[in-house]
C-alpha cells in the first residue's frame, strides 16, 4: 500500500512549528517523516540546532560521542524468528561450526582481555531471547554448567569481565522482567533493547517481520523500557526502521519513547537503525531503509525527545554518509570496535575510530569517547549506578564531565558488596526524636528527580483523585453479607464498599456480627518492638516519607549491635517479638538481613522475629544472586520466623505503578509470599488505600488475598494500612488524596471481615494511623486485633501521623474497653503467650520511653 504523500500545506505548517520550537504531535510527526529535498534540509536545520542547544546544555558544545567496544555474542540461539535477522541461527549449525551453544567464559574472556588491551572499555554482551524456552540443547548447557537460566549466565559472566578485564558489560539479553532487572543491575551500568516498533500488525499478523516471536510484541517491550526505568537501569533503546511500517506507526514509535523517557529519565539513548536486507532470511527481498528515510526520522527523532535526548545512528550501516546525520541531530556514533564485527550486520564493517573522527571534524564536531553509560547517569551516581560497580566505573571517567578517560588504564577491579555496611551512621536516635523534635524537612533533597516526572504522573493519577460513587442496591447487598458473605457478588461487594449513612452502619454491623461468631469478643495485641534498621533507600515509592539519601539530615543505619541492644531491650520488657523492616540501602549486601535475624537470634533466642518485607526479600535474593526460595530459606536458618506481608500497597499494577518508581509487581509479592508459606514462613497481609485507588481496587486485592489464603493458609491476618498523606511525596506534589475519610475506613474495615471470611479470620486496625478513637471505631466494624505496643515506629510518623510511637499495654486495653470488649495479648502467630512473658510485660508496663533509648558504647 503507497502512502498517500502530505499537502504541501501540511508540511509547511508541521516545518514551521518544528522551526519554532513547538512541540510536535503524532500528526505533524508522521508529516515531516516524509520531508525530501528542502524539506528535509529545512527539517534537519531546526533539528541541528536543538542538538545543539542540549549540548550546550550539557556542558560538551560541539562534541559527538562514540563508545569503544568489543561485541561478545554471548549465544546466538533464541526462541524468537524474526524474519529479518541473521545473528540467530540454531544449535545444529552451531554444532557443525564446532561452538557451543553458549560462548564459554574463557571464550568471554579472551576477547574482553584483547579489547582491554587496545583501549575499549565497553563490552556488549547481546544474546538471543531465551533460548532455553526453545532449545533443550540450550537449557541442558545452562544445567550442566551450573546455571537455572540464561540471565544467571550473564550475570556471572559480567561478573567475571569486570573482575578480570576491567571492561563495563553493556547488556543486550532481550526481555526482561523486573526481576531480572533486579539480577543484573548490580552487575552492569547499563543496558539495552530496542523497541524497534509499535505496530501491532507487524507482530501479530502472518508474514509480518515480528510474526512468532513472542518477545517482539510492542506491550511487551514498552513494559521492559517501564521496568527498566522503574529499576534505575540506565537504558539503550530505539527504532527499527523501513520493516514495513507506516509513517504514523512511527511516530507513535517515537512518541511511545519519548513518554517512557519523560515518566522515568532512564533512557539514555535512542538507536534509529536503518533496515538492511540480508541473504537467506525472509525479508531478503524487501528493500532497504532510504537514506533520506533514516536522515528524516533522525530529525523528527531530536524534535520529539528535544535537547536532553541523545541520538545515535549505527556508522557502519550509512554507508559514510556521515556529515548527512550530523545535520539531522545526532550525537552519538554508538559503539564501535577495533577488534570485533559488528554480530548483527556482519556485512556492514566498523569505520576506522581515526576515519569517524575525521568525517566528524568536517561537520565542525569533536570525537570523544564515551562509557557504555551516559556521561549523565555517570555523574547523577545512586540510584542509577549501584555501588558494587562505581570503582569500575570511576576508574575509567572523567569525573569532570562523565565522558570517557581516554587514556585510563582498563584493567580488572574486586567486584564486591559495599564494605561498612553496618558502621552506625546518622540520626539514629530518630525513633525518639521523631516524636519530640520532628523530621528536619518535609520532603528529602531529590524530591524532583527521585520519584520520576510528577506531570506524567498527575496524567495517569487524575482517575483515582476522587473516587467514584455508584447507585446500586446496597440493601439486596446488605441481605447477602449478613445471610452468607462468602457468596457476595462483585457487584454486591463494591456496592458496599460504596455504603455510607444507615447503609454504613448496617454493614459495620453485620460485619461485626461475623466477627464476633469467628473469633469471639477478645481484642488481641502483641508486645513487639520496631526496629527500622535503616531509612537510607532510592527505590523511589511516591508515598513514602521514611525513605532518605544517605546524605539527608534525617537519614540514619543502625550497627548490628545497635538492632541486637534494642531486641534484648524489647525482651527485658516483655516482648515476644521484634518487627525489623528497613530502606533498600545501596550499600547493604544480599546477605545483611541474615546478619540482622542472626545478631537478634544470638543475643535474645526466644524472641519472634518478624522481619524483611517482600521487597526486602527480593532486594536480597537479587544482590546474591539467589533464587527466592534459596534466599528465604537461608534466611529462616538464620533465624527468621515470619515476614511482614507489607511492600502490597494495593496489588494492582495499575495503582502500584503510580504509588512506588521501583517497587516489586503484583506477581513477585505474590511469589514471595507463596514462597514463604510454602517453606513454613507465616506472613501477614496488608493494604494501603485512601491515595490514587478506587473501591474497585479494594475489592480486587481482598479477592486476591482470600484466594491466595486458600492456596497456602499462610496469613496470619489483614492488616488495614490507611495512607497517611501529611508528609507523603505523592500527596506533596498533588497526586494523592488526603488519606481516606472515616467513612473509607469503616467500609474497608467491615468489608475486610466479609471478603476474606473464613480464610483470614483476624483482622487488624492500627493505632499508629487512626488513633485510639479511630482505632476503637474499627474495632466495632469487624476488626479483632490492635496490633502491636511497637515501642517505636518511625514510617508513619515520618509521614505525619499525630498518634505517638507506643502505646502501653494499658493504652491498648483501653481502646478495647471504650469498644466495650476484653483483650488478651497473643503471639506473633495468634497463640498464647507464656505467663512469664505476661508477667513481665505487666512489670514493665509504662515504662519503655526512659528504657529505650540506646547508646552505641
Amino acid at each position: 500500500m503507497t502512502p498517500t504523500p502530505p499537502t504541501a500545506n501540511a508540511m509547511r505548517r508541521a516545518l514551521k512549528r518544528a522551526r519554532d520550537g513547538v512541540a510536535l504531535d503524532v500528526t505533524e510527526a508522521a508529516v515531516l517523516l516524509q520531508a525530501r529535498g528542502d524539506d528535509l534540509t529545512d527539517l534537519c536545520a531546526s533539528a541541528a540546532r536543538v542538538r545543539d542547544a542540549g549540548l550546550e546544555a550539557a556542558g560538551r558544545p560541539g562534541v559527538i560521542t562514540y563508545s569503544k567496544s568489543v561485541f561478545i555474542p554471548l549465544t546466538r540461539l533464541c526462541r524468537d524468528k524474526c524474519h529479518y535477522c541473521t545473528f540467530v541461527t540454531v544449535p545444529g549449525k552451531l554444532r557443525r561450526a564446532g561452538h557451543g551453544m553458549f560462548m564459554s567464559p574463557d571464550e568471554v574472556l579472551d576477547v574482553a582481555r584483547r579489547g582491554a588491551e587496545l583501549g575499549c572499555k565497553e563490552a556488549l554482551i547481546t544474546l538471543g531471547d531465551k533460548p532455553e524456552d526453545r532449545w533443550p540443547e540450550a537449557r541442558e548447557w545452562l544445567e550442566a554448567h551450573g546455571y537455572d537460566d540464561t540471565i544467571a549466565y550473564v550475570r556471572a559472566v559480567s561478573i567475571r569481565v569486570l573482575e578480570e578485564t576491567g571492561l563495563l558489560p553493556h547488556l543486550n539479553p532481550g526481555v526482561l522482567t523486573w526481576q531480572d532487572f533486579q539480577r543484573l543491575k548490580p552487575v552492569a551500568p547499563s543496558m539495552g533493547m530496542m523497541l524497534e516498533t509499535t505496530a501491532e500488525r507487524l507482530w501479530s499478523e502472518p508474514g509480518g517481520p515480528h510474526f512468532g516471536s513472542p518477545d517482539k510484541e510492542p506491550a511487551v517491550r514498552l513494559r521492559v523500557l517501564e521496568d527498566a526505568g522503574r529499576s534505575s537501569v540506565p537504558f539503550t533503546s530505539g527504532l527499527l526502521i523501513g520493516i514495513g511500517e507506516t509513517h504514523e506507526e512511527r511516530a507513535d514509535s517515537l512518541f511511545a519513547l519519548r513518554r517512557v523517557s519523560r515518566a522515568y529519565h532512564g533512557i539514555q539513548e535512542l538507536i534509529i537503525q536503518n533496515f538492511r536486507a540480508k541473504p537467506d532470511t525472509a525479508m531478503r527481498g524487501m528493500p532497504d531503509a532510504e537514506l533520506d528515510d533514516l536522515v528524516a526520522t533522525v530529525a523528527v527523532a531530536r524534535h520529539i525527545m528535544g535537547p536532553a535526548g541523545c541520538i545515535q545512528a549505527p556508522p557502519n550501516l550509512v554507508d559514510a554518509e556521515y556529515a548527512r546525520l550530523i545535520a539531522a541531530g545526532i550525537d552519538d556514533w554508538g559503539g564501535v570496535s577495533p577488534l570485533t564485527i559488528d554480530h548483527v550486520n556482519p556485512e556492514r564493517p566498523w569505520p576506522q575510530i581515526d576515519e569517524l573522527a575525521a568525517r566528524s571534524a568536517e561537520s565542525g564536531f569533536e570525537l570523544r569517547e564515551r562509557l557504555c553509560v551516559y556521561p549523565e547517569f555517570v555523574q547523577r551516581g545512586e540510584p542509577w549506578l549501584d555501588p558494587r560497580l562505581l570503582p569500575h566505573v570511576t576508574a575509567l571517567a572523567d569525573p569532570a564531565t562523565g565522558l570517557a578517560l581516554a587514556d585510563a588504564p582498563v584493567r580488572g577491579l574486586p567486584w564486591q558488596e559495599p564494605d561498612g555496611g553496618f558502621a552506625s551512621a546518622g540520626r539514629t536516635d530518630l525513633h525518639r526524636t521523631i516524636d519530640t523534635e520532628g523530621r528536619t524537612k518535609d520532603r528529602r533533597d531529590d524530591f524532583d528527580a527521585v520519584y520520576g516526572d510528577w506531570d506524567a504522573l498527575r496524567e495517569a493519577a487524575a482517575p483515582g483523585m476522587a473516587p467514584s460513587r455508584l447507585d446500586a442496591d446496597v440493601r439486596s447487598a446488605l441481605s447477602q453479607a449478613a445471610d452468607d458473605p462468602t457468596r457476595l457478588t462483585d457487584a454486591q461487594a463494591l456496592a458496599l464498599l460504596h455504603a455510607d449513612g444507615d447503609a454504613l452502619d448496617a454493614l459495620c454491623g453485620i460485619a461485626d456480627t461475623l466477627r464476633r461468631d469467628v473469633v469471639g469478643d477478645d481484642v488481641t495485641y502483641v508486645v513487639t518492638r520496631n526496629i527500622n534498621f535503616t531509612n537510607v533507600c532510592y527505590t523511589g515509592c511516591r508515598f513514602c516519607a521514611f525513605a532518605q539519601r544517605r546524605t539527608d539530615a534525617d537519614a540514619y543505619t543502625l550497627s548490628l549491635s545497635q538492632v541486637a541492644d534494642r531486641a534484648e531491650q524489647a525482651w527485658d520488657v516483655g516482648a515476644v517479638e521484634v518487627c525489623m523492616q528497613g530502606g533498600i540501602h545501596p550499600d547493604l549486601p544480599g546477605t545483611a538481613y541474615f546478619d540482622i535475624a542472626r545478631a537478634v537470634k544470638e543475643r535474645v533466642p526466644g524472641i519472634h522475629v518478624h522481619a524483611f518485607s517482600p521487597m526486602e526479600v527480593v532486594n536480597g535474593a537479587s544482590r546474591t544472586g539467589m533464587s527466592i526460595r534459596d534466599w528465604l530459606t537461608a534466611a529462616k536458618e538464620a533465624g527468621l520466623d515470619s515476614i511482614p506481608g507489607t511492600a502490597a500497597e494495593i496489588l494492582d499494577d495499575e495503582v502500584r505503578w503510580i504509588l512506588t518508581k521501583g517497587k516489586l509487581p503484583t506477581a513477585t509479592w505474590i511469589e514471595v509470599v507463596t514462597t514463604a508459606h510454602s517453606l513454613g514462613l507465616r506472613s501477614s497481609s496488608t493494604m494501603m488505600y485512601g491515595h490514587v485507588d478506587q473501591p474497585r481496587h479494594w475489592l480486587g486485592h481482598l479477592r486476591l488475598l482470600a484466594s491466595l489464603q486458600q492456596e497456602t493458609g499462610g496469613f496470619t491476618e489483614f492488616v488495614t494500612l490507611p495512607f497517611i498523606h501529611t508528609n507523603a511525596p505523592v500527596y506533596l506534589a498533588g497526586i494523592a488524596r488526603p488519606g481516606p475519610t472515616l467513612r473509607d475506613n469503616r467500609a474497608v474495615t467491615a468489608m475486610a471481615r466479609l471478603l476474606l471470611h473464613p480464610h483470614i479470620t483476624n483482622i487488624q486496625t492500627s493505632w499508629v494511623k487512626l488513633g485510639a478513637e479511630g482505632a476503637a471505631e474499627m474495632l466495632r466494624s469487624g476488626a479483632n486485633d490492635l496490633g502491636g505496643t511497637l515501642m517505636e515506629e518511625t514510617i508513619s510518623r515520618m509521614a505525619g501521623s499525630s498518634y505517638g510511637s507506643y502505646r502501653s499495654v494499658r493504652d491498648l486495653e483501653s481502646i478495647a474497653s471504650s469498644a466495650g470488649r476484653p483483650s488478651r495479648p497473643r503471639t506473633t502467630l495468634y497463640g498464647e503467650v507464656p505467663p512469664d512473658r505476661v508477667t513481665t510485660a505487666r512489670h514493665h508496663d509504662g515504662h519503655l520511653p526512659e528504657l529505650l533509648p540506646v547508646v552505641e558504647g
